[in-house]
């Protein structure tokens, strides 16, 4: 699989850790979980809004938003939790923050399920830890549709 099928902020990343050695895509994941922002107030204080990705080693909570921009394709905003003591997890997390947030849902939809593969980390990090980020990648997308109304 190419980067051609993934949305192009994704794409970008994908090739910049296709573009690394090992030990420098593990580098940057963990610059990624640095950079996971922190939750809103507004979902801080409400931890009943966020679902929990048991596929993950570490405890990591998600959410999305869609922005009711009166048009049918309003950008999907994602919000992630996740200890700072788990930076794979983070790191993972930052990814598909940076990756896919402010798209519309077609566009995260789109994304092929194998997606985490691209990353070029299956021998540098557990196939646990590698089910959990396509775990991560799904529960998006089901969200996404389900809110969205389209079918994934």
């Amino acid at each position: 699989m190419t980067t051609q099928a993934l949305p192009s902020a994704l794409a970008a990343i994908v090739d910049d850790f296709q573009a690394m050695s090992e030990p420098e895509r593990l580098q940057l994941l963990l610059e990624f979980s640095e950079g996971l922002p922190e939750l809103p107030d507004r979902l801080k204080d409400h931890p009943e809004l966020l679902e929990q990705v048991v596929e993950c080693q570490s405890p990591l909570f998600l959410t999305i938003e869609t922005e009711n921009d009166g048009g049918p394709a309003g950008a999907v905003r994602l919000f992630f939790k996740a200890p700072a003591e788990a930076p794979t997890t983070r790191g993972f997390a930052g990814v598909l923050h940076e990756g896919l947030d402010g798209l519309s849902a077609e566009e995260i939809l789109s994304v092929p399920d194998d997606m985490p593969e691209l990353l070029g980390l299956t021998r540098a990090i557990t196939p646990l830890r590698m089910r959990g980020m396509t775990a991560m990648l799904g529960r998006i997308k089901r969200k996404v549709a389900a809110a969205s109304g389209v079918r994934s």
